[in-house]
């Protein structure tokens, strides 16, 4: 299949809350009312008795008549069933990607076909480098050359980067029509595909032009991480850690132990690691939909992450790598602020590196490179008037969004690059 392929499916082949308000103190309360806890422990989803898709959990997303579920279990992707109770098309498109494609575009279509008539497929080159305007266009290409209508529904499947163009393709589409994520990566299960953000990147700043654009529903099929390569897999472990120092220290120590069953791919623990992350992300985003306060903490170490990422040149270094050397970054601010002592920030840079993640930033000006980071990171979507604005843990499992005296970020910037 071409980066241009567009295939419709033959016809005979179908078989309120109000956000938290902005605070610097804003944080996930666990005792009063926070996201409920799956455990510690969690067990792989049985086979159904038919050999189909087998559903670990359903996690929902309160958003008043914007609600929706996220569905987790084993071979959900090509079960025309995970997609029943959806909104009815004439017709639906699949974006996905060059490396995508060739795995799950055929399943998710068969699937599909049950439900519309018409499925169309467009492939979009990989990589954080085609997260742009000019990637954004084939997007809407496909739809306006095949004659999608304001009900044709859209599925993301792919990654990150899939997800955030498809949402914002289905936001500005006709001004708006329904479009389903259907992550493949683990990073996109467990932060991406959750809680509408849409985006592509500019030169000067990551995921700067968006919408807040919610999808139907999301479908985290845990089969297709068996397909990810390792550092792909490290990447999305990022945000898996970032929950524990946010918001739950109990998912933090189940990490420690369970690290190297993640990254061997174990089943059962990529099971509970995705539903955790997924239930404390879902309580964050009906709190806070917009980002208007709480939501904020979810970007912990994304500003050191978003500025390494532009600094190097977007696709150069994974998002979760740069997440990676920003949390430990974002943890060494914390520290120099007097929130948490140096063996929380030690604790915390060996759950990085045992990730396979990079706990050192790169040098992205050998001049000046405090300075760069500074300059990068006032581009970001927290900074106001100027004022880079940092989440930063306060105590273990609690986060705030700060500013900091530059002089101090520079010290953090030269301690923890290479």
């Amino acid at each position: 299949m071409t980066a241009d392929a567009l295939t419709p499916c033959d016809a005979t082949d179908r078989a309120s809350r109000s956000p938290s308000p902005s605070a610097p103190e804003a944080a996930i309360p666990l005792n009063s009312g926070g996201p409920r806890a799956a455990g510690t422990a969690a067990a792989a989803p049985a086979a159904a008795s038919d050999g189909t898709a087998a559903r670990t959990a359903r996690v929902e997303i309160d958003l008043g008549d914007r609600s929706y579920g996220i569905e987790i279990g084993a071979g959900l992707l090509g079960d025309a069933r995970t997609y029943a109770g959806l909104p009815r098309a004439a017709r639906a498109l699949i974006v996905t990607n060059e490396t995508v494609a060739p795995l799950y575009a055929e399943p998710l279509r068969v699937a599909l076909s049950a439900h519309y008539p018409d499925v169309l497929v467009a492939v979009l080159p990989d990589g954080e480098e085609h997260k742009d305007w000019t990637t954004l266009n084939r997007i809407f290409d496909a739809l306006l050359s095949q004659g999608c209508d304001r009900k044709t529904v859209i599925f993301a499947l792919g990654g990150g980067v899939v997800g955030d163009m498809t949402g914002f393709a289905a936001a500005s589409y006709m001004r708006g029509v329904p479009f389903v994520q259907v992550p493949t990566t683990l990073l996109a299960q467990v932060d991406s595909s959750v809680g509408g953000k849409t985006a592509i990147n500019h030169p000067l700043g990551k995921n700067m032009i968006g919408a807040f654009y919610q999808p139907q529903r999301v479908v985290c099929d845990l089969s297709t991480l068996a397909t990810l390569p390792a550092r792909e897999l490290s990447a999305g472990l990022a945000e898996v850690i970032k929950y524990g120092p946010i918001a739950d220290m109990e998912f933090m120590a189940w990490l420690d132990g369970q690290v190297d069953a993640l990254r061997a791919g174990d089943h059962a623990a990529l099971a509970h690691a995705v539903r955790r992350s997924c239930e404390i992300k879902a309580w964050v985003v009906g709190q806070d939909e917009r980002e208007a306060g709480l939501r904020a903490i979810l970007n912990f170490g994304h500003t050191f992450g978003h500025a390494i990422e532009a600094g190097m040149g977007y696709g150069v270094w994974l998002h979760g790598e740069g997440v990676g050397a920003g949390m430990v970054m974002a943890a060494e601010l914390s520290r120099r602020l007097g929130l948490v002592d140096a063996a929380f920030t030690e604790r915390l840079r060996r759950l990085v590196e045992r990730a396979g993640l990079p706990v050192r930033g790169p040098v992205l000006d050998a001049a000046d490179n405090a300075g760069r980071y500074l300059e990068l990171m006032r581009v970001d979507k927290k900074a106001e008037g100027g004022e880079i604005r940092f989440v930063v843990i306060d105590g273990p499992g609690r986060a705030a969004v700060r500013p900091a005296p530059d002089a101090l970020v520079r010290e953090v910037v030269d301690t923890c690059c290479a």
